[in-house]
């Protein structure tokens, strides 16, 4: 081995921490967008409309 020669060069080392911003931000991406269209979206939701009710007539015999 050549005690001259370097691990890694500066390209590679550019393209590693490169991906590694890249990884980061598709991650945080991924876990909030979900939250954030959901909060969204539940948020058009009518406040629980009361249930209706029906009265049957009644039989008599």
């Amino acid at each position: 081995m050549n005690a001259n020669s370097q691990s890694a060069s500066t390209t590679d080392t550019y393209s590693h921490r490169l991906a590694d911003i890249v990884g980061t931000a598709i991650a945080l991406v991924t876990l909030t967008l979900p939250v954030f269209v959901i909060a969204h979206y539940s948020s058009d939701v009518p406040n629980n409309p009361p249930p209706r009710t029906y009265t049957l007539p009644s039989s008599e015999n």
